[in-house]
């Protein structure tokens, strides 16, 4: 597979897990908490912050029609029109340089998902070093070729998709000369129960396409994330609030700063936790194998002596004759005389 480096991370099976906060709608309409969730982001030691960028008039129109409107049944945006959904949720154009000034202050990797050509001319102005395809987008294979073309990495949501429409949308990116891409499984609900987060899908999402794959995640908490990375997960991207209080269109499924702090932390752990296929004793179990439990002579005893269980037991420390050796030494004499601590060996009896 061709490895991926994003902004100076290198990112794959080989470094921990890349964390990305997902700013999206939770800046709730205000600048300055869209510049205070950046600060936040970049106090969690997460790798990158994600935005998206789009417009209510470049995402849809504004349109009241059935096929316009969010289902009522929705847990979060029911009966909504897309274009009131997404005048609330988007992140003004004008926003973009000051969050990436202040990304960039902090040392903190930011780019974004871009819906439209001038979403994507607007990033490049900015130098984003990467670029998301988000799930319903996967499908757009103009932008797909627009975004490859200008060679950055390229992360591609999957949410929705089969099999064939994520071949389509890779075709689409390497042709027009994408070479560094990460798949992410996603499921896209909001928010989505983790019985349909089908994680056994990551392997095999490398294993057919060839490429890294990472997980989108829309669940509540961190467990969803954790267990992606015992399962080859090598991108982690979960939605970012400063609190789940203060409401927001995507504040239900977002993590806090401290959430997100927990999961940088426990990604790396269960990043280190996944090793090697070798089974034995690890270096730091090399000290536990003297206190492996062994045969020991417990009661002074003298040459002739019968052992039995009355001067001869298995106890900690190792040392002696494996435990399961008693019966083989059971009933015969020891051949000289042996203080009570003695490690029982084949010459001793």
């Amino acid at each position: 597979m061709t490895s991926i480096e994003i902004a100076g991370h290198p990112v794959g099976p080989d470094v921990r897990p890349f964390v990305i906060a997902e700013m999206s709608g939770n800046h709730n309409g205000s600048l300055d908490r869209a510049l205070a969730i950046v600060d936040a982001v970049a106090g969690t030691g997460a790798h990158a912050l994600k935005l998206q960028t789009y417009t209510p008039d470049t995402i849809t129109i504004d349109c009241d029609g059935p096929a316009f409107r969010v289902g009522d049944g929705h847990e979060l945006w029911g009966g909504q029109s897309l274009y009131q959904l997404f005048q609330q949720a988007h992140t003004p154009y004008e926003w973009h340089g000051p969050i990436f000034e202040r990304a960039r202050e902090h040392g903190l990797t930011v780019f974004s998902a871009p819906f439209d050509p001038t979403a994507v001319e607007l990033l490049e102005s900015l130098g984003a070093p990467a670029y998301k395809i988000a799930s319903s987008e996967l499908v757009d294979l103009p932008l797909i070729r627009l975004v490859a073309r200008t060679g950055k990495p390229l992360i591609i949501s999957t949410g929705m998709a089969g099999i064939g429409e994520i071949a389509a949308a890779l075709e689409a990116a390497r042709d027009a000369g994408a070479e560094q891409i990460v798949l992410l499984a996603c499921t896209a609900s909001y928010p989505s129960p983790p019985q349909e987060s089908n994680l056994r899908r990551i392997p095999m999402l490398a294993e057919t396409f060839g490429v890294q794959v990472g997980l989108s995640d829309h669940t509540t908490g961190i467990g969803v994330p954790l267990a992606a990375v015992a399962l080859g997960a090598i991108v982690i991207e979960k939605h970012l609030t400063l609190d789940r209080a203060d409401g927001g269109v995507d504040a239900a499924f977002s993590l806090s700063p401290a959430e997100m702090s927990a999961l940088v932390a426990e990604s790396e752990r269960a990043w280190q936790a996944l090793g090697s296929t070798r089974i034995g004793p690890t270096g730091s179990e090399r000290e536990g194998l003297r206190f492996r439990r062994s045969l020991y002579v417990v009661a002074d005893v003298r040459a002739g002596d019968p052992v039995g269980p009355g001067n001869v037991r298995s106890i900690r420390p190792a040392g002696g004759l494996p435990p399961g050796e008693f019966d083989t030494v059971r009933g015969r004499v020891f051949s000289r005389d042996a203080v009570r601590g003695t490690p029982l060996t084949w010459d001793l009896v």
